[in-house]
């Protein structure tokens, strides 16, 4: 047993409520990412990067902001924004006014690719989230995250 000093454990019921979450987290993510894939040959996180872009300004992103959008390292992102490129969704240029500065810029292929994902994505989001839940628990559960994520500041990049 890990000594924890002081530090509080969580009880029996809320390590439940957590391993509920990450259970029910871990099996909505992989039916969203299989459906994409057989339906779209696109990732979760290609689509997440190609919806990030498609709601920025001008379509186009710091490569450094783009992945604190997406939740990936920025090696990581790199890599993603490499592919998408490599697949003509994607383009990078330099940014406005910084010479050393990368921005992801959506082409119209990447926007199209995008509208014709969304109705597999939105669909899947619809079946394995929101109709499992009635407005009161959509309600409440958003109060919850919006909580969450106030306590919970984002850590440093790793490479």
């Amino acid at each position: 047993m890990l000594d924890t000093g002081r530090t509080r454990l969580p009880t029996r019921t809320e390590l439940a409520v957590w391993r509920s979450f990450l259970r029910a987290h871990a099996r909505i993510v992989r039916h969203l990412e299989t459906e994409l894939v057989a339906e779209q040959s696109l990732s979760l996180a290609s689509y997440d990067v190609l919806v990030q872009l498609a709601e920025a300004p001008g379509r186009r992103m710091r490569m450094t902001e783009l992945a604190d959008a997406v939740l990936l390292s920025r090696s990581g992102v790199t890599r993603l924004v490499d592919r998408l490129e490599r697949t003509g969704l994607v383009t990078r240029e330099r940014a406005d006014g910084d010479g050393r500065g990368v921005v992801a810029v959506l082409t119209q292929t990447g926007l199209d690719r995008l509208r014709s994902a969304s109705g597999v994505h939105l669909a899947g989001v619809v079946r394995h989230f929101v109709e499992a839940l009635d407005e009161t628990a959509i309600a409440a559960f958003g109060r919850t995250c919006e909580q969450l994520a106030a306590a919970s500041p984002p850590l440093p990049d790793t490479p």
